[in-house]
């Protein structure tokens, strides 16, 4: 129980302060829009800088996500299955679906982060941003995140 409520702990932390990203990049897209239509001034790097948050959002809060079982299924058959069967098909789905896509997205991910890091990788937009490799080391984050939330989703599972 104790490591469900860390793992809990960490997800929960993560996705939450990864969510408050989203009204800030709101804003920062209403500053280009702006910029571009009313005076004609173009904002790659706060353009750039909306994509890395999104992407941030997105692979930060998967794993915050599917803990709280908001993620987006099929529910043809599982809408209106009982909770055991419910919990079998998670755990089923899980281990068929979920583990691989983790680990091949974890172990390719070193190689992409390794290589942007060497290069020093930088925008190739004029006025760019001149961090992609930081951004590119977000890409951990949702192997980690949604490996988190899967094994805290068999510990539920094995108590309850």
């Amino acid at each position: 129980r104790l490591l469900m409520k860390l793992i809990e702990k960490y997800i929960n932390f993560v996705g939450e302060k990864i969510s408050y990203l989203i009204p800030v990049m709101v804003t920062l897209m209403i500053v280009v829009i702006i910029s571009r239509y009313f005076f004609g001034i173009g904002r790659t790097g706060i353009q750039e800088l909306v994509i890395y948050f999104h992407a941030l959002v997105f692979l930060g809060c998967a794993g915050y996500v599917m803990n709280h079982d908001e993620h987006v299924r099929v529910d043809i058959f599982y809408r209106n299955a009982s909770d055991r069967y419910k919990k079998n098909i998670n755990t089923v789905f899980g281990l068929l679906f979920l583990l691989p896509l983790i680990a091949v997205t974890f172990f390719y991910s070193f190689e992409t982060i390794e290589a942007s890091w060497k290069m020093g990788e930088t925008s190739t937009e004029a006025g760019g941003l001149a961090y992609v490799y930081i951004q590119k080391t977000l890409m951990v984050l949702f192997p980690l995140t949604l490996l988190a939330a899967l094994i805290n989703q068999f510990i539920k599972t094995k108590w309850k």
